[in-house]
């Protein structure tokens, strides 16, 4: 009883580190599009910074699991929850890459005049953080039809990363000064568009962990 209670325990304090971990990549996502809009380079350059703390989150995080799995031995599915988490700060981690790389973006487009006003960008941001925490509330909760119901909303950011992505062509074909401007917006939007496609892969994860199954959505990447 001991043995379970004291799993249970470190269970808990390592949950409690993903959602840390989640809140620092939603934090970066969220930044790293306010640094695009603002023309922040010191926010941005934070922002880049600031992803080895997500990094060193990440591999605190797998220790203790790696400690947990050989000091407690557990079996069936506590062994499933501890699998999951270790997939999960791997694409938590991943997240957080795209938000630096989009704070790099920031940095390549520096004081340059705006292509256009960013609405669709910051929508897509906002859409994916949405995602990601429920996900990882899902994840507490053990809730597999959220989970399912998450992976379903990838078809929103799939869509508005289609229509940023043809109106930035267009804005190519009609004055070809615009494409090198255009190009990195478009290098954003397939950032966010993959860190969607990383929550669904968190989701996958939880379905997993509940019923033992693995169901694979069509927008999942390994």
């Amino acid at each position: 009883m001991e043995i379970r209670t004291t799993f249970h325990k470190r269970l808990r304090e390592i949950q409690d580190d993903i959602l840390i971990m989640g809140s620092m990549v939603t934090k970066a996502t969220m930044l790293a599009i306010e640094a695009l809009q603002n023309r922040d380079l010191a926010l941005a350059k934070q922002i880049i910074a600031d992803d080895d703390k997500i990094n060193r989150k990440r591999f605190d995080i797998e220790e203790k699991c790696i400690q947990l799995i050989a000091t407690q031995q557990p079996m069936a599915s506590d062994l499933r929850t501890i699998v999951a988490v270790l997939n999960i700060i791997t694409e938590l981690e991943r997240i957080g890459d795209y938000a630096a790389g989009n704070a790099k973006i920031a940095i390549m487009i520096g004081n340059e005049p705006p292509l256009k006003p960013l609405i669709d960008i910051p929508r897509m941001a906002e859409k994916t953080v949405d995602m990601l925490n429920r996900s990882l509330k899902a994840f507490i909760d053990h809730d597999v039809e959220a989970a399912r119901k998450i992976s379903a909303e990838d078809d929103f950011i799939d869509n508005l990363y289609d229509q940023v992505f043809r109106e930035l062509l267009t804005f190519m074909a009609e004055d070809p000064k615009t494409i090198t401007r255009a190009t990195r917006l478009i290098w954003v939007t397939h950032n966010l568009e993959r860190s969607a496609d990383r929550v669904t892969n968190i989701c996958e994860r939880i379905v997993f962990m509940v019923t033992g199954k693995m169901e694979e959505s069509n927008t999942s990447i390994y």
